[in-house]
């Protein structure tokens, strides 16, 4: 597979005046090309500042990271704009569609910055929603608006989707469903997907598990079998 991220000793400190705190306590960790991982941790565990280096939106404090042979941990704000706009997609729990587009024309928005983007029908249709392609936001459940915001990332052609609490606004059927569009970005295109989540069913579908406490990397679990999206309940 091959390692397409490896951070090592990735630290963050938010300073406030004399307040000082620690945020990330030099984590080391490897992503490899086409893995399923997801984060697991309590809020204020440090999950999404270690989405946030992980998709070049923050720096670290401390330590290096690195895509593939670059080092984003020395790059300059050019060289992270580009990293953002062609390496990684981003999903987040609250859609952000442009309410007066229609789906199609949300996605487009972002296969216009792309070098190589993915065909916008192919994308939609993956994602189930080829039907729906001329629809506004408000004409869309929740589950779809999601799947559109997935789309949006991925017609991109990003090898990295970073996820934060993809499903924490949807109810457990919708959420499934689009865990399975998540799974078959996965299985299909071999995207690398990274899901944030205080949810510990999801984690039963990942290939590997990282733990987060109080800024540290507690442990990693390796699931041997990973679930199908439709055997896990929360």
């Amino acid at each position: 597979m091959g390692i397409l991220l490896e951070g090592k000793g990735i630290g963050k400190i938010y300073q406030t005046g004399e307040v000082v705190t620690e945020v990330l306590k030099g984590i080391d960790f490897q992503i490899n090309q086409g893995e399923f991982i997801v984060v697991l941790g309590q809020s204020g565990s440090g999950k999404t500042t270690l989405l946030n280096i992980i998709g070049g939106m923050t720096p670290p404090s401390s330590g290096e990271l690195y895509y593939r042979d670059q080092a984003l941990h020395e790059a300059d704000d050019v060289e992270l704009t580009l990293y953002r706009r062609n390496a990684v997609g981003f999903v987040f729990q609250h859609y952000n569609l442009m309410p007066n587009l229609t789906a199609y024309e949300n996605v487009k928005l972002a296969s216009e910055i792309a070098e190589k983007p993915l065909s916008i029908h192919d994308v939609l249709s993956d994602v189930g929603l080829k039907a729906w392609s001329d629809h506004f936001p408000s004409q869309l459940s929740g589950g779809q608006q999601q799947r559109v915001a997935i789309a949006r990332a991925i017609v991109k052609n990003p090898e990295l989707l970073l996820c934060d609490e993809p499903t924490g606004a949807l109810d457990i059927q919708t959420g499934i469903q689009v865990l399975k569009v998540l799974q078959k970005l996965n299985r299909d295109y071999n995207k690398t997907i990274l899901i944030i989540t205080h949810n510990a069913e999801i984690s039963k579908m990942a290939h590997r598990v990282f733990y987060l406490k109080d800024g540290a990397l507690e442990r990693v679990i390796v699931n041997e079998h990973p679930l199908e999206p439709e055997e896990i309940s929360w």
